[in-house]
């Protein structure tokens, strides 16, 4: 299986790399500065040829453009968008800064469609056709009891609202799209006294992919793979 998965340079998207690598997956890593990712310069020197690593910053649109028409020739069973930010320290009400919410959406919700729509027929081709978005039980207003995190909410309830339309128009071509909750992770993100690893949480997201039939497409999956209310 061929996966492209974006901020593969840490944190999940790194852990990603390592799983997929573990189970013989064809991998693209794309973070900004590859030459800088140790990290994942390891795994990949070590991967014997299955991971390549590609700079991508994903709010670059011409990055983007150069990236799959350098891959035009690649089937991409699973697309992941995975990169993300939470945005800026001033969240809570009558401190929010419109510059931060802006730079969040544009990444956490403009970014992933820009995605969807240059790497459609990488994903059309392949036997799989599944493109994955990394949400958070955060975007759920339902779920929503302390308030507050007005910018990482609204990006991500925002970025649900685009995904579920983008399984609509991709129903014909046959390409499932999911949303998928990490789970609290123990990451720069998710703090130190989140409540599951990195490695737990990355093998729950690839079950969930692995496990998702086309019918499926649209929905919004928690760690456990029950249905997130939205």
């Amino acid at each position: 299986m061929n996966i492209l998965i974006t901020g593969s340079n840490r944190g999940i998207g790194l852990e990603m790399v390592k799983i997929a690598v573990s189970k013989r997956w064809r991998v693209f890593a794309c973070c900004r500065q590859p030459m800088q990712a140790d990290k994942l310069t390891e795994v990949a020197k070590m991967s014997a040829g299955l991971v390549s690593l590609h700079p991508l910053d994903v709010t670059d649109i011409a990055q983007i453009q150069a990236l799959a028409y350098e891959l035009r020739h690649a089937s991409i069973d699973v697309l992941f968008n995975n990169a993300g930010v939470y945005g800026g320290s001033t969240n809570s009400f009558g401190q929010v800064d419109s510059e931060d919410w802006l730079k969040t959406f544009e990444t956490n919700t403009i970014a992933p469609l820009k995605m969807a729509e240059h790497f459609v027929e990488h994903v059309a081709c392949s036997q799989r056709k599944i493109m994955a978005f990394m949400s958070s039980k955060m975007a759920s207003m339902s779920d929503n009891g302390s308030g507050g995190s007005y910018i990482y909410r609204s990006s991500k309830t925002a970025l649900n609202s685009v995904v579920k339309s983008m399984a609509i128009d991709l129903q014909p071509r046959k390409i499932s799209c999911l949303l998928l909750h990490p789970g609290w992770v123990k990451t720069d993100m998710g703090g130190p006294n989140a409540e599951i690893t990195t490695r737990e949480s990355v093998k729950a997201l690839f079950s969930n992919i692995e496990n998702s039939t086309f019918d499926d497409s649209g929905s919004f999956f928690d760690i456990d793979g029950s249905i997130i209310p939205w």
